[in-house]
């Protein structure tokens, strides 16, 4: 049988032309942006040396680090990539098919599928942490107010005890959640720039009338609102997959150094103390860097970047890297304060101690909470489709098990050999016949006499 692709078209009825297809309709084609998962592990592990570095170095906001240790004081700075990557990542879906959600339902529905199963076990790790293991000095104990409020992703709205510190940005992550729908209605409207110029124009106006009325200062602590412009740029960074080839061929990456730059001097003259009082304009400066960043990364520029990024380390960091940011502070806390510190003198040489120690524990326990809580719900959309993958699972585990115990079995009853189980002799091997060999004749018996009831003594009987 032929190929179909093998055939030949008939003489009298040549084949069109295939138009080539046009670059705006290759980066449609949806597929996985290269890169990103190893842009956000690198991101998570940066929050882990972050607070290596404050129980290293303590006494917030001051740095008394030395100056190849000084940047990892701005542990905020990864808090604004997954922000970023956030907006980005959800944003590429909508871009493919005209800014808009097939389903809004289907929308929120993996979100919460996403995010809260690995949060919620998170919790109660970190509240088993708190109160069993070891607490972070001098903060307040979690009680079961704090259980309902983290819980219900309110705790930047209430003051609580709090069993993770890092959860706080998880808060405002899932508010983003809702506010996206609303975001991609202005993009349809009006257009991407237009949406974030917008939300850029709301923050620095809440932030710059902050000062005066306490209200407002007050939400711009608890709530963040300049990571809303965060979110919104890498939502229109996401535009790039569908943009034309003169637009992708920018040089983002040089946008990239060029916009940052000035924000990284900014920081160094000013200090750390000036940096950490004002989170809020830093996260606005770094906006555009990050959403050149982001642009240049999906298109592939610079190769050697990406091709780094994309490489089996940072792209298997980024697979677990959700679930590392959820469980790495209790263990710091816990290493920290239970093991390290007080045994082995602050500054550099608690440094290297507690990141030989915390570095591999945090990754390695992180890959395992991801295998048990997060990644299950990435592969599965629901609870039919969860319960079966289990239960095959689960009768895969069986037949593994019995088969190995079938196979212990055999080679058991090969090493006993033709040993008598009972009394530990071995049995006469049974000799076998020799090819071309004529088997021996058997000894003739000696004949037995007919009884009373066989036939041969009846009468008339043949």
């Amino acid at each position: 049988m032929t190929d179909i692709s093998e055939q030949q078209a008939p003489a009298t009825a040549p084949a069109a032309p295939v138009p080539p297809v046009p670059p705006v309709a290759a980066a449609i084609r949806p597929g996985r942006v290269a890169g990103l998962d190893g842009l956000r592990g690198l991101a998570a592990l940066f929050v882990v040396l972050n607070h290596i570095f404050d129980r290293a170095w303590p006494g917030y906001p001051a740095n008394p680090a030395p100056f190849w240790a000084a940047w990892l004081t701005y542990g905020r700075f990864a808090v604004v990539m997954f922000i970023a990557l956030s907006g980005f990542s959800l944003g590429l879906g909508p871009a493919r098919s005209g800014w808009r959600f097939k389903s809004l339902a289907t929308y929120a529905h993996r979100r919460a599928w996403r995010i809260l199963p690995p949060y919620w076990a998170a919790l109660g790790f970190s509240l088993v942490m708190t109160w069993y293991v070891l607490a972070q000095p001098g903060w307040k104990l979690p009680d079961g107010k704090s259980v309902v409020v983290y819980g219900l992703l309110a705790q930047d709205a209430f003051s609580v005890g709090s069993p993770n510190r890092a959860f706080w940005s998880i808060a405002i992550e899932a508010q983003l959640y809702v506010l996206l729908p609303l975001l991609l209605l202005l993009v349809r409207r009006v257009s991407a720039c237009a949406m974030a110029g917008l939300v850029a124009a709301i923050v620095v106006t809440i932030g710059l009338l902050g000062p005066h009325i306490p209200l407002m200062d007050n939400a711009v602590v608890k709530f963040t609102p300049d990571l809303a412009v965060l979110f919104a740029v890498g939502l229109l960074a996401a535009g790039i997959v569908t943009a034309g080839e003169r637009t992708r061929s920018r040089p983002w990456a040089g946008y990239t150094l060029a916009s940052s730059v000035p924000v990284i001097a900014l920081m160094v003259v000013k200090g750390s103390t000036w940096s950490s009082l004002n989170l809020f304009w830093l996260d606005l400066a770094w906006a555009p860097a990050v959403g050149c960043l982001l642009a240049a990364i999906a298109t592939s520029r610079p190769r050697p970047v990406v091709r780094v990024l994309d490489s089996l380390l940072p792209r298997s960091l980024g697979s677990c890297s959700y679930s590392l940011y959820l469980t790495h502070m209790p263990i710091v806390i816990a290493v920290s304060y239970g093991l390290v510190l007080g045994r082995v003198a602050t500054g550099t040489p608690a440094f290297f101690v507690l990141a030989a120690i915390l570095l591999p524990v945090t990754v390695c326990f992180a890959r395992l909470f991801a295998v048990a809580f997060e990644l299950p719900f990435q592969r599965h959309r629901g609870w039919i489709a969860l319960r079966q993958a289990m239960l095959a699972r689960l009768c895969q585990l069986r037949r593994t098990g019995q088969a190995v115990a079938a196979g212990r079995w055999r080679s058991a009853s090969r090493a006993s050999g033709p040993r008598n189980q009972a009394g530990g002799r071995h049995r006469p091997a049974r000799p076998r016949p020799v090819a071309g060999r004529a088997r021996p004749a058997s000894r003739p018996r000696p004949p037995v006499p007919p009884g009373r009831g066989d036939s041969a003594m009846r009468p008339g009987s043949c």
